[in-house]
This record gives C-alpha cells, sequence and structure tokens, in this order.
C-alpha cells in the first residue's frame, strides 16, 4: 500500500475533481478532509461510508483511507505533520492526545455540533483565501485559524464521547474520568474515583476489571504509557519534563517503568520510531 509523505509543518490543498482519485494509502502524517461540495464514498480502514457537503473528516498516521467520487467534490485537504506538533505549546498537544486516543477511526463525519459546521466551513474557506492571498504575517494567521479547526474538532470528539457515555454502561464514564485526568495522578486513585461516582472503593476496582477485563491499575499504566510514546514520536520534548507532566518522580522512574512495560528505554523508543525505513 502506498504511503504518502509530508515534507513541511503543514499545507493546505483544494483538490476539485470529478474522478475516483483517492485510493486507498496510508500516510505518515495528520490530515483533515473537508467536503465543500459533492457527494460520494470515504473509505478508512476497510469500512465506508457516504460523504457529502460540510463534512469533515479525521485520519491518522495509521489509517488507511481513501475516497470514491461520484458527483464532482470539492475536497479542502488540512495536513499537518509531527514538525507542526512539536512547536505547540503543552495544553494544545494534550488536546490532540485526547482526540488521537478517544476518535474511533471509523468513517463518517466528526462534527457532531450543527453549529460547528457552518463555521467550520468559514474557517476553511478562510484558510484557502489566505493561502492564495499570501498577505503579511500570512503564516500566522493560517496557524491560528489551523489550531481553531483542530480544536473544535477535539471539541466534537469530547461531545461525542459525553454522550456516549451518558446512554452507556458506567466503564465507559470511568474511561472518560481516566482519559481526562491522566495528568492527575492524585485524581486517579481509587478513593477518587469512588468519591466522583458514588460508588464503593471495592466495587470500582471488580466493576472495572469484569467490564474491561483488565485492572484499574493495568489500564491507567498502558494509556499513560500509550500517550508517552505518542510525546517520544511526535515531539522533541526532553524525558524530565514528559516525566514531571506524567506523575513520575524523574527520569530516571520513567526510564525504569517504560523499559519494564516495553522491553526498551524511551531514548531507544524515540530513536527506533525516527530512524528512517
Amino acid at each position: 500500500m502506498r504511503i504518502k509523505n509530508l515534507h513541511k509543518p503543514y499545507e493546505i490543498e483544494l483538490l476539485v475533481t470529478d474522478e475516483y482519485t483517492g485510493k486507498q494509502h496510508k500516510n505518515s502524517f495528520f490530515e483533515m478532509v473537508y467536503i465543500l461540495e459533492g457527494s460520494g464514498l470515504q473509505i478508512i480502514n476497510d469500512h465506508q461510508l457516504p460523504y457529502g457537503p460540510d463534512k469533515l473528516f479525521l485520519m491518522f498516521p495509521q489509517d488507511s483511507h481513501g475516497f470514491e467520487v461520484r458527483e464532482t467534490t470539492h475536497f479542502a485537504f488540512i495536513r499537518f505533520n509531527e514538525g507542526y506538533l512539536k512547536a505547540q505549546a503543552k495544553e494544545w498537544l494534550q488536546r490532540l492526545e485526547y482526540i488521537f486516543h478517544n476518535h474511533n477511526h471509523l468513517p463518517g463525519c466528526i462534527l457532531k455540533t450543527v453549529t460547528d459546521k457552518p463555521l467550520i466551513r468559514s474557517l476553511t474557506e478562510a484558510l484557502l483565501r489566505e493561502q492564495q492571498a499570501a498577505g503579511p504575517h500570512s503564516q500566522q494567521v493560517m496557524q491560528q485559524m489551523l489550531n481553531t479547526i483542530i480544536t473544535i474538532a477535539a471539541r466534537n470528539i469530547a461531545l461525542f464521547q459525553q454522550a456516549n457515555d451518558y446512554q452507556s454502561a458506567q466503564p465507559l464514564s470511568l474511561l472518560g474520568y481516566i482519559h481526562e485526568h491522566i495528568y492527575a495522578p492524585e485524581a486517579l486513585r481509587v478513593e477518587k474515583l469512588a468519591a466522583y461516582f458514588n460508588i464503593s472503593q471495592t466495587y470500582v476496582s471488580q466493576f472495572f476489571k469484569r467490564e474491561t477485563g483488565e485492572s484499574l491499575q493495568e489500564y491507567i499504566s498502558s494509556y499513560r504509557l500509550t500517550l508517552i510514546e505518542s510525546r517520544l514520536r511526535h515531539t522533541n520534548q526532553r524525558l524530565g519534563e514528559i516525566a514531571a507532566q506524567f506523575g513520575f518522580t524523574d527520569s530516571s522512574h520513567l526510564n525504569k517503568a517504560f523499559r519494564k512495560a516495553r522491553g526498551l528505554s524511551p531514548s531507544e523508543f524515540r530513536k527506533a520510531g525516527n530512524a528512517t525505513p
């Protein structure tokens, strides 16, 4: 399967086509696709769903995806790579991590709030105009609009997750709480969870294990390490910074826990992830 690469921090592209041009492929970068006009099928990870105007799709590097055009379509492609991520603030990066680990990687528009659809259209059209005009400070303006689009995407995925939590069994609510508080170890203590959900401490552990197949601490550790892997792949943060953000006493403590779980040190993992194939 073909792999596409992006050799600059981000790029915006408008593509108007009436042909089947989007054969399934994988990217080495993140990609948002907004449909301005047209219809067809979105194909992602061997699933497919019809698309139409005012739809926003989100794909990650490991996703296999493509489009089958049935009616002349105006695609707005918004792409950004790890170089872009490295330049962002910590709070923004944490928001992106939340998107990454809660998005279901299935086909379909990620916009769940009706009022956000015209907002995304306006921002996308403004991005395209700004790119074409190339006026003073154009890059800074485009970056601000790009970050706003990503923030709106994060909001919609968070709202979708919350709606599922309200309609589902309690383990999903527990998972959502864990994801939200993963940077605050004290908030993830059993007694804190029990108080928040108004259930006994014993029931928290038993219920979580029964419904997810993992112990509470196993899941928290696994999720934390998965986020740390994302940091190692996509940012140049120092190990000491990462350790402090995730509640480790120091980089040595992080190194020991990571090596025990993954069989190699964080530095070795980062080097392997950045190696050229």
